[in-house]
């Protein structure tokens, strides 16, 4: 079977999340980095749940779900281990037409999640299909460490480079071959190295801006770095 890989934006939407073990916990942290509106239903959720919940990070229904908990979700994950609430939902997100993801049973899933590596706003997503959630946890391995820290600070360059060169530069072909450029300089390198001056020397070069020309901060706090989804890939946890 072969699915379709997306992002999705979730930013401000209901995503519901049935289960408040540990996977749930997974799916519930990953679902609120992307700014997701979520509702946990379950008798008992974890101590990092009920924090969240006591933060109104979450919403917290605590009891089995209901048929109707679907009602007006964007997306829905199943993590309860337990079959007949897991079918039970499913039927009810079919029915709804809303997508759900059923932990550890991919014949209910109407979607998998990937093994995910975050560097900031890049994110590179390996999935098996489901067929080994340990292949892709290990490739997922073998990326984090070819793709370091430097990718961050690179991705958050570019993004502000583009919006400033959009705003400068009124020819579209001009504009590929600065942004062009910039990619295929050394940039990625100095950062890598710490080099700074190095780094704003290309930006000079090519674009004829600094830094503060640009608005790029140069001292943004870096916690994403290391930041990496609990992965799914449609069966069981990659993170096991």
């Amino acid at each position: 079977m072969s699915y379709l890989p997306i992002f999705l934006d979730v930013g401000g939407r209901k995503c519901v999340v049935i289960g408040g073990g540990a996977i749930a916990e997974r799916k519930v942290q990953s679902l609120i980095e992307a700014d997701a509106s979520v509702t946990v239903v379950s008798p008992e959720i974890t101590t990092q749940l009920a924090a969240m919940a006591r933060a109104q990070t979450i919403r917290h229904l605590q009891r089995a779900y209901r048929r109707g908990d679907l009602a007006e979700a964007f997306l829905a994950f199943e993590a309860t281990g337990d079959r007949a609430a897991a079918q039970a939902a499913a039927a009810e997100a079919r029915e709804r037409g809303v997508p759900i993801n059923v932990a550890d049973v991919p014949e209910l899933c109407a979607f998998i999640t990937p093994a995910v590596v975050h560097r900031g706003d890049l994110q590179i997503a390996v999935s098996t299909g489901g067929a080994s959630p340990a292949l892709s946890r290990k490739i997922r391995e073998e990326l984090e460490v070819r793709f370091g820290p430097e990718y961050v600070s690179t991705v958050d360059f570019l993004a502000t480079a583009r919006r400033w060169v959009h705003s400068h530069q009124a020819d579209g072909g001009a504009r590929a071959r600065q942004l062009g450029a910039l990619v295929n300089s050394d940039l990625l390198e100095c950062f890598r190295r710490g080099d700074l001056a190095a780094a704003e020397a290309i930006a000079l070069r090519v674009l004829g801006a600094t830094f503060a020309d640009l608005g790029f901060e140069t001292t943004r706090p870096s916690a994403a770095v290391g930041r990496r989804m609990g992965a799914t890939d449609g069966r069981a946890s990659e993170s096991r």
